[in-house]
């Protein structure tokens, strides 16, 4: 008899073992039977558009309409942008704020979005078609972890003191007021931010808190196609008690809206992620206006290197969630997977097999882990892609269709025998499409996969760590992921190379792209 009181197999003394506790229940998604925030927010106020125009948001699981949003145009984001700089003139609240205080207020907005994270899960899947469980544990765990990361940083950020001779250079983090640059060490200028429609609510946190953790003030515009949690988040922004104008959202149409914002001479800093054509125009109105400065998270065309000695399962596993997360509308997604040729049929056999427990299925559904593409255009273009694999020469081995007629889902599809001369091998698909490719050697495949205009992410899979860090360090992208993917943190500074973007978010490296670095020079008087 064992001394706590069971016997030696673990039963309890005198009958069977208790039973195993109940699995925790999984969140439901909320009943929304009418969204409450539909206006422009601007200095802690709804407002409705200037020209009274309003735009449809739709549910694309199934085509029905959410509600109208007011549609923000040039004079609204003028409106935005006055509201902002004056949130950050002299004497105002979020000016005479101390570091500390900014941190206590993004933890505050944290706090409320743990309150209210069932309907912003609920809003993210109705406007994204995102699985719900995806949206509740993951997009909302990233997005408070990243403003509580960020509201960590708030009074950590400083210069340092450097002494050269005769005197000592101070290199501090300044605002444009001479008088008060040490006393505050930080930026304090207008920056605009400009989200995309996959990750909403992740992308609007990832750029607002390293801005406000800095203390500038904010324009945001959220992408048409799903403005819903950023403007919920509007009003947590102002139940939070962050002072009148230092976060504004103008939902609007990147022509009109986003194009004000990107040529606003009073915008110092712009932030984008989107698609690398929108960057190109972007970045091309900035330096027309008043060379503001940009950074940019665009495309990819990212490449997964599965070496014969990785653990093979695994990869299958993970190239797969690269490649389908999300309905595979990624920048991330993992659409060119070599293969190294000793284990590349067992591969696909395996690949195919994945797929097909993919569950397919209402986004509001727990059990879901498929939901349809963004819209009619995002679709139509998917299945393009699909139809030029086909016709190029690659093998479908499984999916390659729409579920059913009329609808946005698209079954996850998987190509074999995929050529680096074929679209589907060059375009960024933003699709549920797996391309695999065959390789011999390491150089080879290295050489494949830096072929390619963009540079944002790569995975490599082997059970071999020299391997993995010298084929880490000669692929030309701004993460490397190895025998894992999407292992994204609010500490590890994202970003891309070439075609994929410049600068980072995320880290403490995206602190630097929310500040500017004076150097004061002091010459020391003799003293014995």
């Amino acid at each position: 008899m064992a001394q706590n009181g069971t016997t030696e197999n673990g039963e309890a003394e005198g009958g069977p073992p208790p039973a195993p506790a109940p699995a925790p229940a999984l969140p439901q998604p909320l009943k929304v039977q009418e969204v409450r925030h539909t206006k422009i927010f601007i200095d802690n106020e709804w407002r409705a558009s200037s020209r009274g125009r309003t735009f449809p948001t739709f549910n694309p699981a199934t085509g029905v309409r959410i509600c109208d949003i007011q549609e923000a145009d040039k004079e609204d984001v003028d409106k935005a942008v006055e509201a902002a700089k004056l949130a950050q003139q002299r004497g105002s609240p979020w000016r005479r704020m101390d570091a500390s205080g900014r941190g206590r207020l993004l933890h505050r907005l944290a706090d409320l979005m743990e309150r209210d994270r069932l309907l912003l899960a609920t809003l993210e899947t109705l406007d994204t078609g995102k699985p719900f469980l995806q949206s509740f544990f993951i997009d909302l765990e990233g997005s408070i972890k990243t403003l509580r990361y960020y509201a960590g940083w708030t009074d950590k950020i400083h210069g340092q003191s450097l002494p050269v001779g005769e005197c000592v250079v101070l290199c501090v983090f300044t605002n444009h007021q001479t008088d008060r640059t040490l006393k505050y060490c930080i930026t304090l200028k207008l920056t605009d931010r400009w989200t995309t429609w996959n990750f909403p609510l992740l992308m609007f946190t990832w750029k607002i808190a390293p801005a406000l953790s800095c203390g500038n003030t904010v324009v945001i515009k959220p992408a048409e196609q799903t403005p819903l949690t950023a403007l919920h988040v509007g009003s947590l922004i102002k139940e939070a008690d962050f002072p009148p104008g230092v976060v504004n959202i103008v939902p609007g149409f990147g022509s009109t809206a986003g194009a004000a914002i990107s040529s606003h001479k009073d915008i110092d800093k712009v932030a984008f992620t989107g698609s690398t054509e929108v960057g190109q125009l972007i970045k091309e109105a900035a330096a027309k206006s008043n060379l503001k400065r940009v950074t940019l998270e665009l495309g990819g065309k990212n490449p997964c290197i599965v070496f014969a000695d990785c653990d093979l399962q695994m990869a299958v596993e993970e190239t797969q969630k690269g490649a389908f997360y999300n309905q595979g509308q990624c920048c991330t997604a993992a659409s060119r997977v070599f293969v190294e040729e000793s284990i590349h049929d067992e591969f696909v056999r395996r690949s195919v097999e994945n797929a097909k427990k993919v569950v397919i299925g209402d986004p509001l559904d727990p059990r879901t882990s498929h939901g349809p593409q963004i819209d009619q255009k995002q679709f139509d273009k998917v299945m393009d892609l699909i139809e030029s694999g086909k016709k190029e020469g690659a093998r479908l081995e499984y999916g390659g269709e729409a579920v059913a007629e009329k609808s946005l889902f698209i079954k996850p599809t998987v190509f074999s025998g995929v050529k680096d001369h074929m679209r589907i091998a060059k375009e960024e698909i933003f699709g549920p499409v797996q391309c695999i490719f065959s390789f011999k050697s390491q150089q080879e495949v290295v050489d494949r996969a830096n072929s390619s205009q963009y540079g944002l992410v790569s995975a490599v899979f082997t059970q071999s760590m020299d391997r993995a860090l010298s084929v880490s360090a000669a692929l030309e992208t701004g993460t490397v992921w190895i025998n894992c993917y999407n292992a994204l943190h609010a500490q590890t500074p994202f970003g891309g190379y070439k075609m994929s973007g410049n600068g980072r978010e995320l880290g403490e490296y995206a602190l630097a792209e929310y500040s500017e670095v004076k150097t004061v020079t002091i010459k020391l008087r003799e003293t014995i």
